[in-house]
């Protein structure tokens, strides 16, 4: 009988003596593997006792040869493929999907398998006796460098021995296959992602920073150098970068996904890498700071305008005919204003798409960006609601432009990102609104509302109307009118929220039935919001502060990048290629481009 016969095979899953005796090692040895082997030779079946995969949706795909390299033998993996293991087998099951919440994923094929699992004998193994290619690709597309990036975190030891793994495999693919002239770091998955940009897609910082300033001393190998030194002197030293994949100029750059990428972890610090950091220097320097400082002042030209057409408005029933010169120019200040709205509005429109366009952008990508970007959009909402409220004749157009100027004005703190030092101090401020601020309104409100409906039914146990309407024949007005709108809960949340800052007011108190209750009511909300939460809330303001001033300065990097990025964006394609064209420090050799840094050692390492 055969090996392969269905009964030497688990029906469930499908696995095989072979695999059964390889899942059991001891001490790297089983010999009943080889009398297995030698058996379906002698039954003319070898080749498919060695091949035959599992066939359950968990394991599918698993052959003998995957076993042997995650047993971390090296002796049964040479037996297997010296008598004919498929090098090409994929594992592809739900255990070895990427979004497998208890499985592994390594590339499915036996090749990125001793790569992921860091058997470097085994891949020098495979790729010279075997088929083994390089470029072959799993089901996700990727390649066994994808693979590597996949896995990797942002260990120190996890890096080396992953960095050193990618090293030696372009070093291996280079020798092979120079004649094909196939790049395998060009290679793109079914997301259309290289090894670096899934490294920066996936936030791996560690591997990214690697692969970013790569540089072979072989001169044989430097072709697959991104980092050039040119020269150095002590501790100084001037290197070029290249460029590729990187730079703005490219659809799906890698600048493009970690500035865009709402849940990419370590985006302010992938940032710092370089050439990302020279690049974002470099394009602020040129155009953007330009750029920037325009679209300040603009804007506080239209504030200016918005401000006084607000100041100035006509009292009454709108619309308002214009009567006399000063009307005319109140009505063009208000055109302006308008326009200005619906400017933001399509700005704010079309910067969402462009985010929109990668992922849906979530709290955390509003957390480093910032708070300011979606105000505009509000303030453009409400300033053309009141609009057409005031073409439609209602008096109510007020109270949205009011609004509008109030967020206006919060709106300038946008434009502080284009000082350091105000926008660090502003990143501050909107990390205490995201945080701190917001864990204080959430639990006060709760407070708030309680101890108000508790009030607002202990109101309604005070003298009737009819007695409370004698008291006010004889004088009383104030307090009839205080304990009528004590009835009322809006009133009382405004009255409840003055006693929290100590402007309440007593008086109301002398016609309320159990006064002991009230005051124990008013006792306890005063202790728990005035005396407990503020005091709370400046603690851990205090402790934020201490706790994230050091990240201050990369979380506005992050927005100063985000803008630099989005004024590029609207510029027009003729001034792009003029501004990609005269990079400073730009350098050609053959098809790829380089900017160049001159960097001091000694002050990197002292800062």
């Amino acid at each position: 009988m055969r090996l392969t016969s269905p009964e030497f095979i688990y029906e469930e899953d499908g696995k095989t003596a072979l695999m059964k005796a390889l899942l059991y090692l001891k001490d790297g040895k089983n010999y009943t593997i080889e009398e297995l082997l030698d058996t379906a030779e002698q039954t003319g079946d070898l080749s498919e006792l060695i091949n035959t995969p599992y066939n359950n949706s968990a394991y599918n795909g698993q052959t003998a040869l995957h076993i042997a390299i995650e047993r971390r033998s090296l002796n049964h993996v040479k037996l297997l493929v010296q008598n004919g293991a498929d090098v090409q087998a994929k594992a592809n099951g739900e255990f070895f999907q990427p979004d497998a919440k208890a499985g592994f994923y390594f590339g499915e094929l036996p090749l990125s398998l001793a790569a992921c699992t860091n058997q470097p004998e085994i891949v020098s193994f495979l790729i010279d006796n075997t088929d083994a290619y390089f470029t072959n690709q799993d089901s996700q597309g990727n390649t066994v460098l994808h693979a590597l990036v996949v896995i990797a975190d942002n260990e120190t030891e996890n890096t080396d021995m992953f960095a050193s793994m990618y090293d030696s495999i372009l070093i291996q693919h280079n020798k092979l296959e120079k004649k094909r002239k196939v790049q395998l770091e060009a290679i793109k998955n079914n997301h259309g992602l290289t090894p670096l940009k899934l490294a920066a897609t996936l936030g791996k910082i560690g591997l990214l920073k690697h692969m970013l300033l790569q540089e072979f001393k072989d001169k044989d190998m430097e072709m697959l150098s991104r980092k050039l030194t040119e020269w150095h002197y002590g501790p100084v030293q001037s290197s070029l970068y290249d460029m590729s994949s990187i730079d703005t100029n490219e659809p799906n750059s890698v600048l493009k996904i970690i500035v865009y990428g709402s849940d990419i972890p370590n985006r302010p610090q992938m940032l710092q890498i370089e050439p990302l950091r020279s690049i974002l220097q470099d394009k602020w320097d040129r155009f953007a700071s330009k750029l920037f400082l325009t679209k300040f002042f603009v804007y506080v030209l239209y504030l200016s305008i918005f401000t006084a057409v607000a100041f100035y408005r006509k009292e009454g029933k709108p619309p308002f005919p214009i009567e006399g010169p000063i009307d005319s120019l109140r009505c063009v200040g208000e055109v302006i204003s308008v326009l200005g709205a619906v400017w933001f509005l399509f700005q704010d429109t079309t910067k969402l798409i462009t985010v929109f366009k990668r992922n849906f952008p979530n709290l955390k990508a509003l957390y480093p960006v910032g708070v300011y970007d979606g105000p505009f959009k509000l303030q453009a909402i409400l300033l053309l609601i009141g609009a057409v409220l005031y073409v439609c004749g209602q008096r109510e157009y007020v109270a949205f432009m009011v609004l509008s100027l109030a967020l206006a004005w919060i709106n300038l703190l946008y434009y502080s990102r284009g000082s350091r030092r105000l926008g660090i101090y502003s990143v501050m401020v909107q990390r205490m609104i995201l945080g701190d601020l917001l864990n204080f309104l959430f639990v006060y409100s709760i407070l708030l509302f309680g101890f108000s409906s508790a009030v607002v039914a202990l109101m309604k146990q005070s003298p009737s109307a009819h007695n409370n309407d004698k008291l006010a024949e004889g004088g009383d007005f104030a307090v009839e009118d205080k304990k009528k709108s004590y009835d009322s809960f809006r009133f009382t949340l405004l009255e409840m929220f003055k006693f929290t800052i100590g402007m309440g007011n007593l008086e109301f108190t002398d016609q309320v039935h159990y006064q002991e209750v009230f005051y124990i009511l008013l006792i306890f909300y005063i202790v728990l919001t005035y005396i407990l939460l503020f005091n709370m809330l400046i603690a851990l303001m205090g402790n934020t502060v201490e706790r994230i001033s050091k990240e201050n300065e990369r979380i506005w990097n992050l927005q100063r990048a985000f803008t630099i990025l989005d004024i590029e964006r609207t510029l027009p394609m003729c001034l792009k290629i003029k501004l990609y064209e005269g990079v400073a420090g730009l350098e050609k050799h053959g098809d790829r481009r380089f900017i160049r840094e001159q960097v001091d050692h000694k002050s990197t390492l002292e800062e």
